[in-house]
């Protein structure tokens, strides 16, 4: 009985690797931001509803990095399950955009520019790790 060799990630695996790790350190750094405004801010002048703000997106942010770690780590391993989280990775990433479009004090320019590349790369991305024959040979790992 011969296995049947497993693909190295590389061609357009690459494009989704390289956005993960961009994004764990993009979540690292907001994780990092929302740290730094609870310990060095001045917490009696936070009102309650600012602070329970901050709290609850800095546990989200944890466990956004969390997530984005073990699934970097699940990518570099192959692991098979890969293809399916990493679906579910990029709708949590749209949906933190829509939160972000509709919820945050920035201007619609700059909260529709956010929502944009996730929206592309997923439109993209979805439909590769779907039927791509290449990941379906890469992404063979228990």
């Amino acid at each position: 009985m011969t296995a049947e060799p497993t693909e190295r990630i590389g061609g357009w695996l690459l494009a989704p690797l390289a956005w993960l790790i961009v994004a764990l350190i993009s979540v690292t750094l907001t994780t990092l931001n929302f740290i730094g405004v609870l310990f060095v801010a001045n917490l009696k002048v936070l009102s309650t509803t600012n602070l329970a703000l901050i709290g609850l997106s800095l546990v989200f942010g944890l466990l956004m990095w969390c997530y984005t770690l073990w699934l970097t780590a699940a990518f570099f391993k192959r692991r098979r399950l890969v293809p399916k989280h990493y679906i579910i990775w990029l709708l949590i990433m749209v949906l933190l955009a829509v939160k972000t479009f509709a919820f945050a004090p920035v201007s619609d320019a700059l909260a529709l520019r956010q929502l944009l590349f996730p929206l592309l790369a997923t439109a993209l991305l979805v439909p590769y790790f779907k039927r791509s024959a290449r990941v379906k040979r890469t992404f063979v790992q228990p």
